[in-house]
């Protein structure tokens, strides 16, 4: 069961430090307001909504995914939209000061359930990949298995956040927030295009 743990918390590891919407996102949030407790609403939705797609996963929905041929092309192309629009919702945040640290719970709440269920990288690592490499497993180890990839993510969201509160300490005048959000909107519209040409590229077939 050790192994299986590991196994989890390694994968888990490698598929969610790379940058993308979720993670700027939960850092910007823990940047931009004065205190830790307030980006709250968004470490614990994008924790759950990241432990939901976890446990979907590892409960069968991998196997359904893959029998459905169009999905891709449609996730590709959602994709190409959702990462685009992002992009300039963060750059209008790098250009606005400090907008994004007035909002209310609800509305961090709503922005977390968009760039972690609508984000098609986390639908692909998790179940395409966090779901594929749990069919190995019985039963009892797959939901371990789980348990251990979705405690990875509630540990590094809470500590992003943390990170990001730190930077926004060392940095009163918002200079290099700015700076990253701008640097963010490029990455997210560098991968649009990436997905969209991956679109393209599976209705070229």
């Amino acid at each position: 069961m050790t192994e299986v743990v590991m196994h989890g918390i390694i994968l888990a590891v490698g598929l969610i430090l790379p940058l993308g919407a979720q993670n700027i996102f939960v850092f910007n949030q823990g940047a931009l307001h004065p205190r830790f407790i307030p980006a709250l609403p968004v470490v614990i939705t994008a924790a759950l909504c990241d432990t939901l797609l976890i446990f979907a996963a590892v409960g069968g929905v991998s196997l359904a995914v893959q029998s459905l041929h169009w999905l891709t092309p449609f996730i590709y192309g959602a994709g190409a939209v959702f990462l685009t629009v992002m992009g300039r919702q963060i750059l209008r945040g790098g250009t606005a000061g400090e907008q994004a640290a007035v909002l209310p719970p609800k509305e961090q709440v709503a922005y977390a359930l968009s760039v972690s269920l609508l984000n098609p990288h986390a639908l692909m690592d998790t179940v395409g990949v966090i779901g594929t490499s749990s069919l190995q497993y019985g039963a009892a180890e797959r939901w371990a298995f789980a348990a251990a990839a979705a405690g990875v993510s509630w540990l590094w969201f809470m500590g992003l956040s943390a990170a990001g509160r730190a930077l926004g300490k060392a940095d009163p005048s918002g200079r290099l927030v700015r700076l990253l959000n701008i640097f963010s909107a490029l990455l997210l519209w560098g991968m649009a295009g990436y997905m969209a040409w991956q679109l393209w590229a599976e209705l070229a077939v």
